[in-house]
């Protein structure tokens, strides 16, 4: 199975060298001989000639807004509704926003401030592809969040601070999330000490650093998004 990754951001460059890219984390997660992996630099402008050149699309996280006027985002929202149909789709975090974004949903800088750390979400909607609907613990770095679903989705996971934390469309294949099941809770701290004091002040890093103390469910929904990509 072909499996393009959709860059659309990079970690800070010093925790590259430790943890690789976005493409290097989704292809750990999943397996780098599950699949024939390709990537291709959206935030630079490069797609597939066609959607069909690929089985199946993943779209990284990204520092960058789905509302921003960056010209390439408007080339991936083109892409994924190019897409639509033609390829499964599966959205993290930026991605699951930009999803949202191109099929009629709205996303907005959420005036609920920072979510990180790691969250737990319930499953609302036990999906086949799943092992079961009890909560599940990920890794979340966001401040943008859905805010209405895009016809033809449907809830299937939320929080009290992300009611909108995954989608299924029912119009075809795709699947979104909110949080990062492919953050290593090493990089995800990393990733944290790199914005403090920037991005968000000492407590709430210390906070959200804290929450990396219980197990979490990176493997599990690692192992969901395999199975919808086998369905």
């Amino acid at each position: 199975m072909k499996i393009g990754i959709l860059k659309t951001g990079r970690p800070p460059r010093p925790a590259i060298p430790t943890f690789g890219t976005y493409p290097d984390m989704f292809m750990e997660l999943l397996g780098r001989d599950a699949y024939d992996w390709r990537t291709y630099a959206a935030d630079e402008g490069e797609y597939p000639a066609a959607p069909e050149e690929c089985d199946a699309y993943i779209v990284t996280g990204s520092a960058a807004g789905v509302y921003d006027d960056d010209p390439w985002i408007g080339q991936l929202l083109d892409f994924l509704r190019a897409a639509k149909g033609r390829a499964k789709l599966v959205g993290v975090c930026f991605g699951h926003q930009a999803m949202a974004q191109a099929f009629g949903g709205q996303v907005v800088k959420s005036p609920r401030g920072w979510g990180i750390g790691e969250h737990a979400y319930d499953v609302v909607s036990r999906e086949p592809w799943m092992d079961g609907a009890s909560p599940i613990r990920l890794p979340a770095s966001h401040q943008d969040q859905v805010v209405a679903l895009p016809p033809g989705a449907e809830l299937i996971a939320a929080s009290e601070f992300t009611p909108f934390a995954a989608l299924a469309w029912r119009d075809q294949p795709a699947i979104s999330m909110q949080p990062h099941p492919e953050f290593l809770p090493a990089y995800a701290t990393a990733l944290i000490e790199a914005r403090r004091g920037k991005v968000y002040p000492n407590d709430e890093a210390d906070r959200a650093i804290a929450s990396f103390g219980m197990p979490d469910d990176r493997a599990r929904v690692g192992g969901w998004i395999k199975a919808f990509l086998a369905t």
